[in-house]
């Protein structure tokens, strides 16, 4: 099993920047495809982003496209989202996921074994 935590959520304002960490433990986070997904009030848990193993392929959904930047340091066993130009709705809480399923479909929230406990982040406008 692999254990994840995220941090580095908080409150900024619109057009503000903020970077999560995911640090994951028990086993080593080269295994896994690792993604983001975020779930605001009363919504569904909806896809961010994901990255492969070896960062050879990445996937973001479309309204975080060029505002956001997912990455990984399997050294580090951490898996990173950079987000800029924050918008008022992209306030939500932040999951962590990891999937052995490799990149057969990154963005299908039921493949993802491992969840975080997830991390807070609210825009203010």
């Amino acid at each position: 099993q692999v254990q994840l935590v995220e941090s580095g959520g908080g409150l900024v304002q619109a057009g503000g920047s903020l970077r999560l960490s995911c640090a994951a433990s028990g086993r080593t986070l080269s295994r896994y495809t690792m993604a983001w997904f975020r779930q605001a009030p009363g919504k569904e848990r909806d896809f961010v982003a994901a990255i492969s193993r070896t960062d050879s392929q990445i996937s973001y959904t479309d309204v975080v496209k060029g505002r956001f930047i997912i990455s990984r340091d399997n050294a580090k066993n951490t898996v990173y989202l950079q987000m800029n130009s924050l918008k008022p709705e992209d306030t939500a809480v932040y999951y962590c996921a990891a999937t052995g399923y490799g990149w057969s479909s990154p963005t299908n929230r039921v493949d993802y074994h491992y969840w975080g406990q997830g991390t807070q982040v609210t825009v203010s406008s």
